[in-house]
């Protein structure tokens, strides 16, 4: 079914294509509920350039955001462009206030960075895993945003298991397949 785009919607994705020069593939999941998984991210622009794939496409993403980001002025900037406000620091009460949110009637569409920061890791985190198991989900949509090409959207999904451990490994093999350069490239480690 084609979205219709709102005024904002058609200006987000002249931004991303016309002024900043990016290509969009794949399409935003059609599910109501859905958690996509969005690498590498190095920098803070992989949120902006996300935020306007996905509008530009006629969604409305969130993803978890560290609350103290949210002070003023950028705190109703970041909530505006579905930034929730997470505590990082109680990883129990982090996922499970996003489970709840994500049994709530309604449209939930969550992105979530695996890497869980902007510095090189080696593990990504597991986080998103209970929060698909939980939530109903049985797959996670695979997004990029690739600085080497300027490529941004969905390439993929991925069936999980109840195994979160072999999950990981998987989903950062078929990132790695994609060859894909961070903003800041010695931020994204491969194996």
């Amino acid at each position: 079914m084609e979205r219709k785009l709102s005024a904002w919607s058609r200006f987000c994705g002249f931004l991303l294509h016309k002024v900043l020069g990016w290509k969009s593939i794949g399409e935003p999941a059609a599910e109501e509920k859905c958690i996509i998984l969005g690498a590498p991210h190095t920098s803070i622009w992989d949120f902006v350039i996300s935020y306007l794939y996905y509008v530009g496409k006629g969604h409305d993403p969130k993803c978890m955001v560290k609350s103290s980001l949210f002070f003023w002025p950028l705190g109703p900037i970041l909530r505006a462009m579905g930034g929730v406000p997470v505590d990082r620091s109680n990883s129990t009460a982090l996922v499970l206030s996003i489970i709840r949110e994500m049994r709530k009637p309604g449209y939930f569409h969550l992105a979530i960075a695996p890497e869980g920061t902007r510095q090189p890791v080696k593990r990504w985190k597991a986080g998103f895993h209970p929060i698909a198991r939980e939530g109903g989900l049985d797959k996670v949509y695979l997004a990029m945003f690739d600085w080497g090409t300027k490529r941004v959207g969905i390439f993929g999904t991925y069936t999980i298991t109840d195994n979160a451990k072999y999950d990981i490994a998987e989903i950062q093999k078929l990132y790695e397949a994609q060859g894909l350069v961070g903003k800041t490239p010695s931020g994204y480690v491969t194996h």
